[in-house]
């Protein structure tokens, strides 16, 4: 069967070329897709200009029959104010008075027999109103200051047209007609006045459009006044001088049509317009460009729904046939790709489960160095306490390098989040002054350091030895980064963050920014500056924790660290820390060693610790402090002893246990049976913090030295159980 599953098929397999297929598809997919809309976008466009031929042709024939109607009734004005004046002869203001009553009736009814005037009137040579249809006797009226009355004897023997009025004789809304009065020698002897109603016209054009809003029509002055207009103008104003229209109307240009946005209500509409006669007057009609476009665009959409549906249908279809197409090649090609898929996929599972196994091997590791850590110090502190025995020399030098050691454990366990921190309220002012010492240590004297901190720094909450440590590895690399000397600053400030970015939420933070003129970072190294174990210094000279361990500080704090860099030109480090708004009180700016504990009194302690070297070095240096020590290696055994009756001082519990119960589950049993038992943990891990604060315990950081357990049993009060 091997050999049968190894050979070559005997029949060749047939070609089939997926690849031509597929690109026949795609081009009756790129058809389908443009033919339609060339065609729906060739319709659309006739259509559109279709539409404007249509609305040209309607305003066109409204014209005609606005000026068909206001020729017959300026020639029936002109008629009737005919009439008058051969009626009136060569009368003068006096004779015209003298016979009012006569003249009154005779205009009174002239003016009944037609709906659009307003009015009759007669005015004398000074303008004073003689005889009018609407009154009698006459009020003491006079026209002389009006623009119409001196103009009619100019114009005569044609009627001049006034602008729009909303007259004192009249008392109505009006334009009127007036014609010159002149004596057969030559005298001016008056002007005979006839009103129309604006509304009169309006209400034509309202039947004529047949209240169409997109419609208007208008009578104008030759000068482009209004004299009637639909719709109307709450204040008739004339159109501006230069625009298409009043130019038009300027040069006596009988018929026309112009594309223009109105100066009265600023609309753009096709306008058409006509001379009345031989008047200087023009009508015009006009159609909203706006309300061709939403009609076109109504219809337009229609007839896109309509021709997207079959469409859809074939793009469908041409969707499926490629799917199809796409699963008979992978099938196809099965066997000839799928020991490259297999392979690719197993060394993509692979380099996942290594880097998500990186961290927690990291954090193992220096959890397990710490705890072999803790039992050198506490030895080493045992030799200490015990003058040495002629080996002062070499304790020391092992103790310098626990330290050392136990600074790489907690870096390493910073840089995979799960170092315990000690958040604390810091007023950084003061407590960058008094590392200042420290930091130009750490640069050398070759470089010259200043510090610049705004005095209304916020108050920030964070680990102070983890800022410590963070500000430490950046002037290290800040040194590395000038060997021949340079300058390092470190600016402390107040900033506001307005809208989240490069990580960060809106809010207060307080920026520390660590600048140097070294040798910068290329793009490259600055993307994987904050990468664990990214290094560029020659082997043996750097861990590649440094920065890695300065972002792991911020983040943890609720803040985040970025770099500006360029090659030759320096670097910056800026770490943001949140403001701190709470009532805690601040720690000490002193960034010197532990503060040695007053001895604490001799107790009876519990030592629950699974390690026996660990608990071995704990309980010896118990011993040296005065204290009497029980050991036990689970929770579960020391349990029964304080159920079986055994009281103690003081219980210093590990974490992580063997047997069903951990650390903290043994805290909370003690905690929920015996509530005055004084009780705290101890471990390596940050992820055991939360738990444990929940639970009220106080917590130990491996790894930890005896001033601090000494500290924490001077804190405790003698305790006995009933």
């Amino acid at each position: 069967m091997a050999a049968d599953q190894n050979s070559e098929p005997d029949v060749p397999l047939p070609s089939r070329n997926f690849e031509l297929t597929r690109r026949v598809l795609a081009v009756v997919l790129v058809l389908s897709v443009f033919v339609p809309l060339g065609c729906v976008a060739g319709y659309g466009y006739f259509d559109y200009q279709r539409r404007i031929v249509d609305a040209s042709d309607i305003v066109d024939r409204m014209t005609r029959v606005a000026q068909e109607h206001a020729l017959k009734v300026a020639d029936m004005n002109h008629e009737i104010g005919t009439r008058i004046v051969e009626l009136l002869d060569n009368d003068d203001d006096a004779e015209v008075n003298r016979h009012e009553d006569r003249v009154h009736s005779r205009l009174n009814t002239i003016a009944a027999d037609y709906p659009q005037l307003a009015a009759i009137s007669v005015f004398g040579t000074n303008g004073d109103l003689l005889a009018s249809s609407r009154f009698f006797p006459a009020p003491p009226i006079s026209i002389a200051g009006r623009e119409d009355f001196r103009a009619a004897l100019a114009s005569a023997p044609a009627p001049y047209f006034s602008r729009p009025l909303s007259g004192t004789v009249m008392q109505s809304d009006i334009f009127t007609t007036n014609m010159a009065r002149i004596a057969s020698d030559g005298d001016f002897l008056g002007v005979v006045s006839i009103a129309l109603k604006r509304q009169y016209f309006s209400e034509f054009y309202a039947d004529l459009t047949n209240t169409n809003p997109a419609l208007l029509v208008g009578l104008y002055r030759q000068d482009g006044t209004i004299l009637a207009r639909l719709p109307d103008v709450q204040a008739l104003s004339s159109p501006a001088p230069d625009t298409p229209f009043t130019t038009a109307l300027a040069s006596a240009v009988q018929v026309g049509r112009v594309n223009m946005i109105s100066t009265v209500d600023g609309i753009e509409r096709i306008l058409s317009f006509r001379r009345v006669g031989r008047y200087p007057l023009y009508v015009a009609s006009g159609y909203a460009t706006t309300a061709i476009l939403d009609q076109w665009r109504k219809h337009f959409t229609v007839v896109a729904m309509l021709t997207l549906a079959p469409c859809i249908g074939l793009w469908a279809l041409i969707f499926f046939s490629l799917r199809q197409l796409r699963a008979e090649e992978a099938a196809w090609n099965h066997w000839k790709n799928e020991w490259v898929r297999r392979a690719s996929a197993e060394a993509s599972s692979r380099q996942l489960r290594r880097m998500g196994a990186l961290g927690n091997l990291v954090a193992r590791v220096a959890h397990d160095f710490n705890n072999l850590l803790m039992v050198v110090a506490a030895n080493m502190e045992l030799a200490t306490r015990k003058n040495y025995t002629n080996v002062e020399r070499q304790v020391t030098a092992v103790k310098r390098a626990t330290v050392g050691a136990q600074e790489l454990a907690r870096r390493l366990m910073s840089v995979a989040r799960k170092q315990p921190l000690k958040h604390e309220v810091v007023d950084l002012p003061a407590w960058l002054a008094s590392a200042c010492s420290i930091i130009g240590t750490a640069l050398t004297e070759k470089i010259d350091f200043t510090l610049d901190v705004a005095p209304d720094t916020w108050l920030v909450k964070v680990d102070v030895t983890e800022l410590e440590s963070a500000i430490l590895n950046i002037a290290v690399n800040a040194r590395d980064a000038m060997p021949d000397g340079g300058h390092f600053s470190v600016r402390c400030a107040n900033v506001r963050i307005a809208e989240s970015r490069h990580g960060l939420q809106a809010g207060e933070y307080v920026s520390i920014a660590l600048s140097d003129d070294g040798h910068g970072m290329p793009p490259a190294v600055k993307e994987h500056a904050f990468e664990p174990l990214f290094t560029t210094k020659a082997l043996g000279a750097g861990t590649g924790l440094g920065l890695a361990q300065v972002l792991a500080t911020c983040e943890q704090s609720g803040g985040t660290a970025m770099i500006e860099s360029e090659s030759a030109k320096g670097t910056t480090l800026r770490l943001f820390f949140p403001r701190y708004q709470g009532t805690e009180s601040l720690v000490e700016p002193a960034l010197g060693g532990p503060v040695a504990a007053a001895a604490p009194k001799p107790q009876h302690v519990f030592v629950v610790e699974d390690n026996l070297e660990v608990a071995a070095g704990i309980c010896a240096v118990l011993e040296v402090l005065g204290c009497t020590v029980r050991h036990a290696m689970r929770a579960d055994e020391a349990l029964e002893v304080l159920i079986g009756g055994a009281a103690f001082e003081f219980i210093l519990s590990d974490v992580h246990l063997p047997g069903k119960m951990s650390g903290i589950d043994f805290a909370e049993q003690v905690r929920s049976r015996w509530p005055a038992q004084k009780f705290a943990l101890m471990t390596g891990y940050a992820d055991d913090l939360e738990r444990a604060k929940l639970a009220g315990v106080t917590v130990l950081a491996k790894p930890f030295n005896i001033d601090e357990l000494s500290l924490l049993l001077s804190d405790t009060a003698t305790f006995a159980r009933p």
